[in-house]
């Protein structure tokens, strides 16, 4: 009786255990494909106001550039999350330069263009390094 105990006590522990490691995993996927959605948003949102910049439609520039910012602070604590503090550098790059043009975009400045396509550029390096994971 007591050896039947102690065999369903190793089994339950092994599982659980065994259970354990691979939800870590799944857990980690996860949040890496979470970060993926950020960025590319992020991204999506400053092409967006490239366009609305090129268009010289500066409201609606400055309207992506905010959605933007939101995204890029969801994605800098996903890398908080995954331990990634280096990758966060790359973030307040990318956010400075989306400060940058909403600022320009607010003075009707055509030159928030170039700032915008400096975030897009971090961006899409960052989603680069992202995918080789």
């Amino acid at each position: 009786m007591l050896g039947i105990a102690a065999g369903l006590t190793v089994a339950v522990l092994a599982g659980w255990i065994w259970g354990r490691s691979g939800r870590s995993d799944l857990a980690r996927a996860l949040q890496t494909a979470e970060l993926r959605g950020e960025l590319l948003g992020a991204r999506a949102a400053v092409l967006d106001a490239r366009v609305a910049i090129y268009s010289v439609n500066f409201g609606e520039a400055s309207k992506h550039l905010e959605g933007a910012r939101g995204l890029l602070g969801r994605a800098d604590e996903q890398l908080k999350n995954l331990g990634e503090n280096g990758q966060s550098k790359q973030v307040q790059t990318a956010l400075a330069s989306v400060d940058d043009a909403q600022r320009m975009a607010g003075k009707l400045d055509q030159n928030a263009n170039s700032r915008a396509g400096d975030a897009a550029k971090t961006v899409a390096d960052m989603l680069q390094a992202a995918a080789t994971r």
